[in-house]
């Protein structure tokens, strides 16, 4: 069902840090808000947050007006003025029980019939939650992550009694405001995100209780791998009392070996919760501890932190919580990081991951630590194995677009105008995904790469990307390397259309296209150097077919940026448009070279010259004339010769 059918108006229940940002991000979708609180400071608070919050999107282009969107929210302290005509109501109340459940009972009275509940809870079984109401099959939890507004993923989490429309329901409203849904099929504690991360927890316990090593000697280990904070400074940051209530809560419905040890609870018996008492595992009182890098230890393997975060992310599977397809994508959106679980877990398999499990379970005496089954079997490939669907599934894509045009051209569009279609791990997906779909695509004859909105084709890659370990960082790099490499294989032209910035990672993906055509305006460039990066996406080698090695080393080294003009002059761009003409003259060259050039000569062209500077000339013409007669039998030579002589336009078949 489409949510925007079933949902016009949306209540949001509290007005801190959750739930302004809900309000906030509903608003912007189109949504008509009511958000309410208890006092009117509150209310006051949260509304200044939201403006402020607006403004500065304004500014970055990322809405058209920020007083159209505060025009959609309302506020109030009455509950039941702020629910009585809700479609869907969206709690965000203090975690405490009683509080959740006065709310509940009371928004059960007043809500109307048809109404649907969601509950952004962090830790509460939503069970529980839709218990307090006299309708839990309309009950769903909605957990966002903060900050709503940036953070893409929304868990959408089953009760035991949630209706399969209500879920549906859910998960349309989750797409509809701009977030990916990720379903929780089973309400367990900590749901995906959370409960993937809470053993890495107990193993920082286990470090200190061990005397292994001293928090900062961890947090300089993992700031070693580019790491913004180790997990010490990131607790305080957050909060040690946030931790070590997760911790007594884990210990109540998952297993006592969560039970947070004596020192935790001293530190905050004597309020020392970090940042916001001042004193935590670090001081305070000065601003931001400063780490000592030189005290990174080789006593811990921070990968035994990644290990004991796949096992709980197989038994999550193994529960029927979520697919492990599912798991990746809820960790990567909700952490900021590069690969999911399982798609570190393939680079090691069962035996080596059960392996390390078993010996971290007899260290530390922690059954949580030991392999789950599929791991202790050896089972991990059958269970990452795809379910056949019954019937064929539709590609669907959150970061780029599709579209197919009259004439045998499709348009492939990166579509994160808001980060000037920076390249997200996701993204990098989509784009492999995007490239099979199309390579077989009898109807595409030419594919055109471009960005969405005006500012970019793509800004290079999303450094909020959060890469935790070297190998991650080199296999991540290998990953750009082969999907933009397929761009140059795929067996039909593809035409990078330069609207905007092309920077970086960007511009790798226009030079692994065939042919680069650009708005007057662009501006290109490879400014990895001054990051203390380098173009690692295929820039260097790409850079220096294209231009020779004096330009090459020219931008590389210097990271400066060139206009589009002056591309042209150097061989990198082949045409450039003014911007008012611009869609229109790539159009018009795109359908101009589909509608002339037959499909498999272009095929066998292309490879012929992508291969013809890496081997030697005498096999590059042998291939040539091979090449040649293969085209010879094809009916596609036949139709051209004979439409020659017909002096009409030939009617290429690919055949």
């Amino acid at each position: 069902m489409d949510a925007g059918e079933r949902i016009k108006k949306v209540a949001v229940l509290g007005a801190g840090l959750m739930g302004h940002g809900i309000a906030e991000v509903c608003a912007m979708a189109g949504y008509e808000v009511t958000m309410r609180d208890i006092k009117q400071e509150f209310i006051d608070r949260g509304m200044s947050m939201i403006k402020e919050s607006l403004v500065k999107l304004e500014q970055k282009g990322r809405i058209k007006s920020a007083d159209e969107v505060l025009s959609r929210i309302k506020t109030t302290l009455d509950l039941e003025e702020a629910v009585k005509d809700a479609d869907l109501v969206i709690e965000a109340v203090p975690e405490v029980v009683d509080i959740k459940k006065q709310v509940w009972e009371e928004v059960d009275r007043f809500a109307k019939k048809d109404a649907i509940f969601a509950s952004n809870t962090s830790t509460m079984k939503i069970t529980m939650l839709g218990g307090f109401t006299s309708r839990p099959d309309k009950f769903a939890g909605l957990h966002f992550f903060n900050p709503p507004v940036l953070m893409k993923l929304v868990e959408v989490i089953r009760g035991e009694k949630t209706d399969e429309e209500t879920m549906q329901i859910l998960v349309e409203f989750v797409k509809s405001i701009g977030k990916v849904p990720v379903r929780v099929e089973k309400d367990v504690p900590g749901f995906i995100v959370n409960r993937v991360q809470a053993p890495a927890g107990v193993l920082l316990m286990c470090i200190i209780e061990k005397g292994i090593a001293t928090p900062e000697e961890v947090d300089a280990t993992v700031r070693r791998l580019g790491l913004p904070m180790g997990p010490f400074e990131l607790m305080d940051y957050t909060g040690v009392d946030i931790f070590y209530n997760a911790m007594k809560y884990y210990a109540k419905t998952i297993s006592p070996d969560y039970e947070p040890p004596e020192f935790l609870e001293k530190m905050v018996r004597e309020n020392k919760l970090g940042r916001k008492t001042g004193m935590g595992w670090y001081d305070w009182s000065a601003g931001r501890p400063k780490i000592d890098s030189s005290k990174a230890t080789d006593r811990i393997n921070p990968m035994d932190f990644t290990f004991v975060e796949i096992n709980e992310a197989v038994r999550l599977v193994e529960m029927g919580v979520a697919t492990p397809q599912d798991i990746d994508t809820a960790v990567k959106l909700g952490l900021n990081r590069p690969f999911g679980p399982f798609e570190l877990a393939k680079q090691f398999g069962s035996e080596q991951i059960a392996k390390r499990l078993e010996e971290l379970a007899k260290q530390f005496g922690k059954k949580i630590f030991e392999p789950a089954r599929t791991l202790k079997e050896g089972k991990l490939e059958e269970l990452l194995k795809p379910k056949e669907d019954a019937g064929e599934k539709k590609e669907e894509f959150k970061t780029i677009k599709i579209e197919r045009l009259e004439g045998g051209v499709t348009k492939l569009v990166l579509n994160r105008p808001d980060r000037l279609n920076t390249i997200s791990p996701e993204l990098m997906d989509e784009l492999d995904k995007a490239i099979t779909m199309l390579w077989n695509d009898k109807d595409t004859r030419v594919i055109v790469i471009t960005g969405a909105g005006d500012r970019a084709f793509s800004a290079g890659a999303d450094l909020t990307t959060l890469i935790t370990h070297p190998f991650d960082f080199l296999e991540h790099n290998r990953r750009g390397e082969r999907v933009f490499t397929r761009l140059r294989e795929i067996p039909k032209p593809v035409i990078a259309a330069i609207n905007g910035y092309a920077l970086g990672g960007g511009l790798e993906i226009a030079m692994n296209c065939d042919i680069r055509l650009a708005k007057k305006s662009a501006v290109i460039g490879l400014p990895e150097v001054g990051l203390g990066l380098l173009p690692g996406w295929s820039g260097t080698q790409r850079m220096v077919k294209l231009v020779g090695i004096s330009r090459a080393m020219q931008l590389a080294l210097t990271g400066e940026r060139i206009t589009a003009e002056e591309a042209e002059k150097w061989g990198l761009i082949n045409k450039v448009f003014d911007d008012d003409r611009f869609e229109e003259e790539v159009m018009r060259y795109a359908r101009n070279i589909a509608e002339r050039c037959a499909p498999i000569s272009m095929a066998l062209i292309k490879r012929l010259i992508n291969k013809g500077g890496e081997v030697p000339m005498d096999i590059g013409l042998e291939w040539e004339c091979t090449a040649a007669g293969l085209l010879f039998s094809t009916e596609d030579l036949r139709e051209g010769i004979s439409a020659f002589l017909r002096k009409e336009k030939p009617q290429f078949k690919g055949r």
